[in-house]
C-alpha cells in the first residue's frame, strides 16, 4: 500500500511539474513543436527501464561504402551541392575549456577563429561550383548574439531570404528530485537549457526553416558540428547522397584504439536498420564488445547528410515527435558552482535519428572529416604546424601520422591557464607524441621530434631548448 500510495504520489507531482513546465516554455515563446517534444521526454522522466542495447541484438557495420571509393560525375556532384545547405551547429560555449562564449569565436589558426573558417570553406566552395550554398548556424540562446555580431563581417553571406542562423529549442531544467521547473532569482538565465544537437529536427520545423530551404529549393542538408573544420562542403559526398536516395546518411570514420569509447552504428538484426549506440546504451558487462575495435570498425562521426522532404514528411507523420532516446543529463543549476542545486537535463542526439529513418546509409570517409576541439590537447593541435589551410580553406594534415598531445589537466585544461603558458605553440611536424606533466611555459619556439615528455619538476618551469624528444 505504501509503495502504490508513493507511486500515486509521484505521478501527481509528475502531471503537476509537466504543467508548470509546459506553461513556462509557452510564457518564453516556445514553439508548440518544442513543447509537444518536451511532453514526450518529461512523461518517460518517470518511467523505468535501462534503456541497453544488447550485443546479441546487432549485426556489426563492417562494410559501409567508402568515400575514397565513390565515383561521381563531376556535373551530378555540382547539381547536388548547389541543391545543398549547410548547417552547422553552434549552440556549445567551451565550458569545458573556461570559455562563456560560443567556443566557435575561439582562434584556431593564427586569428582566424572556427567562424572565419567555415566562412571560408563555404564561399570558396561557392566560388568553384557555382552554387547558391547557404550556410546556417543553429545557435541556443547563449550564442546567438554573439555569433551574429561577429558574422556582420561578412556582408556576402547570406543567400536570398534565407537566415544566416536559427535558434535552437530551450527548456527548463527540472529539479532532481520533485521534477519542477527550477527557480533561480539570482540569475534566471540558468533556468533554461537546450535540448542537445537532437533538437535540430524540431528547431528545423518550428521556425519554419525546413519549409522556407525546401520552398527555396534546397533539397539537402549537410550537418555537422562547428568546431569541427574537416566537416566542409564536399561535392562528391553531396553527390553520393543524392544518387543513393537514401533520406538520411551519417559519416563514419575507421576506429583506433583512442575511439573505443565514441558512439558507433551497427545493424539491427530484427529489420536489418542502421542504428547509433552510444556508451550510455551499453550494458556494464558488455562494454568489451562495445570498446573492441574489430568487431564495431567504425565510428560516428556526427556528421549527417538529410534529405529535406524526407524529414518534412517524417516530422508530418510523427507530430514532430522523432522519439529519440531519452539522455538524461544530471548537473548542477549552475554548472561552475557545485554547491548549487542539482537539476535534470533532458537531452537527445541527433545522430539517433538515423533508426527512424528507413532506408538510411552510412558512408566511410577519412579522419581529415573528424577534427574536432573538445579539449586544449585538440586545440594545440590544430593551431601547430601539424595543420596548415589548403586554397580551400580547408584543415590539412602536413604530417602522415598525427602526434597524440597529453597536457596536464591542472595546467592547461582551461583555455585561460593554456594561453598563458603556451605563448608560441610549439613545432609538431615532426613529433610522434608529446606529454607535459606539471607547470611548464612554451616561452619560446620549440620543435617536438618524436616522442617527448615533460615531467613534473614540482614548481612551474619555462621551455628553453629549441628541441625536445627523440626519434
Amino acid at each position: 500500500m505504501g509503495t502504490l500510495g508513493s507511486r500515486l504520489a509521484r505521478v501527481g507531482v509528475m502531471t503537476s511539474g509537466l504543467e508548470r513546465a509546459r506553461q513556462k516554455m509557452l510564457d518564453a515563446g516556445a514553439s508548440a513543436a518544442a513543447v509537444d517534444v518536451f511532453t514526450h521526454y518529461y512523461q518517460q522522466l518517470g518511467q523505468p527501464g535501462g534503456g541497453y542495447i544488447r550485443e546479441d541484438s546487432l549485426e556489426p557495420l563492417t562494410d559501409p561504402p567508402r568515400l575514397a571509393s565513390i565515383d561521381i560525375d563531376p556535373d551530378a556532384a555540382a547539381d547536388a551541392l548547389s541543391r545543398t545547405a549547410i548547417i552547422k551547429l553552434n549552440g556549445g560555449l567551451g565550458t569545458s575549456m573556461g570559455l562563456d562564449g560560443p567556443k566557435t569565436l575561439l582562434p584556431v589558426r593564427g586569428r582566424k577563429t572556427f567562424l572565419d573558417i567555415l566562412v571560408a570553406q563555404v564561399l570558396r566552395a561557392r566560388e568553384r561550383y557555382n552554387a547558391r550554398l547557404p550556410l546556417i548556424f543553429m545557435n541556443s540562446f547563449r550564442t546567438r548574439e554573439a555569433t551574429l555580431a561577429y558574422l556582420e563581417r561578412y556582408d556576402d553571406l547570406a543567400v536570398g531570404g534565407l537566415p544566416v542562423d536559427f535558434l535552437q529549442g530551450f527548456e527548463p531544467k527540472l529539479t532532481k528530485d520533485t521534477l519542477e521547473p527550477i527557480e533561480w532569482p539570482a540569475d534566471p538565465d540558468l533556468e533554461w537549457c537546450p535540448p542537445g544537437h537532437g533538437d535540430i529536427y524540431t528547431s528545423l520545423v518550428g521556425t519554419g526553416l525546413l519549409d522556407q530551404l525546401l520552398h527555396e529549393g534546397f533539397r539537402y542538408a549537410s550537418i555537422a558540428n562547428g568546431d569541427n573544420l574537416g566537416a566542409g562542403p564536399n561535392a562528391t559526398l553531396a553527390g553520393w547522397f543524392a544518387q543513393s536516395g537514401a533520406p538520411y546518411a551519417a559519416e563514419v570514420c575507421p576506429r583506433t584504439p583512442n575511439d573505443r569509447k565514441g558512439g558507433h552504428l551497427a545493424i539491427r538484426k530484427s529489420d536489418g536498420q542502421l542504428i547509433l549506440r552510444d556508451t550510455a546504451q551499453t550494458a556494464p558487462e558488455e562494454m568489451e564488445f562495445f570498446t573492441d575495435e574489430y568487431r564495431h570498425p567504425y565510428f560516428h562521426a556526427n556528421n549527417l547528410w538529410v534529405d529535406l522532404a524526407a524529414l518534412q514528411r517524417l516530422m508530418a507523420e510523427r507530430n514532430n515527435v522523432l522519439g529519440l532516446p531519452l539522455i538524461r543529463n544530471e548537473k548542477n543549476v549552475d554548472p561552475s558552482d557545485k554547491s548549487t542545486p542539482e537539476v535534470i537535463q533532458m537531452e537527445i542526439a541527433m545522430g539517433a535519428a538515423i533508426e527512424v529513418f528507413p532506408g538510411a546509409q552510412a558512408i566511410a570517409v577519412e579522419r581529415d572529416r573528424f577534427l574536432p576541439v573538445k579539449t586544449t590537447n585538440e586545440l594545440m593541435l590544430v593551431r601547430s604546424d601539424a595543420f596548415a589551410l589548403d586554397g580551400d580553406a580547408r584543415l590539412c594534415a602536413t604530417t602522415e601520422r598525427l602526434p597524440a598531445v597529453s597536457l596536464d589537466k591542472r595546467f592547461y585544461a582551461l583555455l585561460p591557464d593554456f594561453d598563458r603558458r603556451v605563448e608560441y605553440v610549439p613545432s609538431l611536424r615532426e613529433a610522434r607524441s608529446l606529454t607535459v606533466n606539471g607547470d611548464w611555459t612554451f616561452s619560446d619556439p620549440v620543435t617536438v621530434i618524436g616522442d617527448a615528455v615533460l615531467p613534473d619538476e614540482g614548481e612551474p618551469r619555462v621551455i628553453e631548448d629549441e628541441a625536445i624528444g627523440r626519434r
